[in-house]
């Protein structure tokens, strides 16, 4: 199961929650939203909102772009009903009949109705286009704050990469590499060494990886993330040392791997929002 980030976002003495499981679509809590207009039951709030056929004509259109499981029969019968007095339409309502994906229903610690953050602002603009401008503004600050984080990890993990890569290309050279080998002979081995670490750490090989995913630009290293990034210089570093060590190939693959996995696990349960913050 996918690890839930939650963070906060202030709106006119607001708190309006916001969780995301894979850093790409964030949800928005319609239900701290709503509170701008009815605190003490924000769940009418919401229900009024969906009983508009504007509203369910825009919700329509955005599971369409983005939900290839959409319910489209269904919806065209919804549609012809809503804006009528006597249609009512409510969030989970909405995700049975529609097999929506755009809005959930979360109980437990996060509890409430989340909306995607193009539906979430959507609803806000619908309540007060002052209270959107509001939250919108917060949430760029959010956005540019969480940026500047990132860019500066994935940055620094680039170039601790690179003083490993080289490191261990020293290694590789300095003893695996006899004198007698032809040029595409070396060139083998050094990609050899790159593909074994490949799979420790991704379970295959930049060629497996490449043949699984035609369409992407770039290689798997290009697309791992922040912490594997990480794991990968630290196993570029341990690998030379075991190479020195005069370790075979298979000895090396079962430390390198378990390695991997312990500071996968380790890396896992450490928020980078745990870490001070470096001032510009």
């Amino acid at each position: 199961m996918a690890k839930i980030v939650k963070e906060t976002i202030h709106a006119k003495g607001i708190d309006i929650g916001i969780y995301t499981t894979n850093f790409e679509n964030e949800f928005i809590s319609l239900t701290d939203i709503a509170k701008y207009r009815n605190e003490d039951d924000p769940r009418f709030v919401i229900q009024n909102w969906m009983r508009n056929r504007n509203t369910i004509e825009f919700l329509g259109v955005w599971e369409e772009l983005h939900n290839p499981d959409f319910n489209r029969v269904q919806f065209e019968a919804v549609k012809n009903e809503a804006g009528l007095n006597r249609f009512v339409m409510t969030p989970t309502k909405w995700i049975t009949q529609m097999n929506a994906i755009g809005i959930v229903s979360k109980a437990g610690r996060y509890g409430g109705t989340y909306a995607h953050s193009d539906i979430a602002m959507s609803f806000a603009t619908w309540i007060s286009p002052e209270f959107q401008l509001y939250i919108m503004k917060d949430y760029r600050r959010l956005k540019t704050d969480e940026n500047s984080r990132l860019s500066l990890n994935w940055n620094l993990n680039i170039e601790i990469s690179k003083l490993n890569y080289r490191i261990h290309t020293d290694a590789i050279k300095d003893n695996l590499i006899p004198p007698e080998l032809t040029p595409a002979q070396v060139a083998y081995t050094y990609a050899n060494e790159a593909d074994m670490l490949n799979v420790v750490l991704f379970g295959k090989t930049a060629k497996q990886w490449k043949d699984e995913n035609p369409t992407v630009k770039g290689n798997m290293r290009d697309v791992a993330t922040l912490n594997q990034l990480l794991v990968l210089a630290n196993l570029e570093s341990y690998n030379a040392v075991l190479i020195n060590q005069g370790k075979s190939q298979k000895e090396r693959m079962k430390l390198l791997r378990q390695l991997a996995i312990q500071q996968l696990r380790t890396l896992e349960s450490v928020s980078l929002n745990n870490f001070p913050k470096i001032e510009k």
